[in-house]
């Protein structure tokens, strides 16, 4: 029975050993350095569109009339204020930043209520106008209400100003 235990642990060990993260796959980089510096953004910005949706509705608050703008900080971290018609404005904070996978970078936000958890956005940028695209879940917004947030995906355009 020793006999037996020893070589069980021998090759528990080795096999241990042997697994590396060298060949996992899903290894993900989070940087600030990708398609573009992060601090490129660096500034203040208007949204031209502010738009939240989910199945069929769709709101969008600059088309109504009201405002969102964000401040960027040159570390990538910013705070987006939304100031819809006819509601209190409001403002949400978080961080930019790349996400490596695959030889390929990923547009993502860590949002602040949300600090474990990030999503990532398709996004164009020029220098003067930033687009930002997010699926399903990438956003929230309180489309009745009622003082309670749903899960949507969000479109943005922002100008530097």
């Amino acid at each position: 029975m020793k006999l037996f235990t020893y070589i069980f642990l021998i090759s528990l060990v080795s096999l241990a050993f042997s697994c590396n993260s060298d060949d996992d796959e899903d290894v993900h980089l989070l940087t600030k350095d990708g398609t573009f510096q992060i601090s490129e953004l660096t500034g203040t910005w208007e949204a031209t569109k502010a738009q939240f949706s989910v199945n069929t509705v769709s709101i969008d608050v600059v088309e109504d009339g009201g405002t969102a703008s964000m401040s960027v900080q040159s570390n990538g971290r910013f705070t987006l204020t939304l100031d819809p018609v006819n509601r209190n404005a409001y403002t949400v904070d978080g961080e930019m930043f790349w996400e490596e996978w695959q030889q390929t970078f990923y547009f993502a936000i860590v949002w602040d209520d949300s600090p474990d958890d990030w999503d990532t956005y398709g996004h164009t940028f020029d220098g003067t106008t930033l687009s930002l695209n997010g699926g399903a879940d990438t956003g929230e917004y309180d489309f009745d209400n009622d003082g309670d947030m749903e899960a949507c995906s969000v479109h943005f355009i922002f100008v530097r100003s």
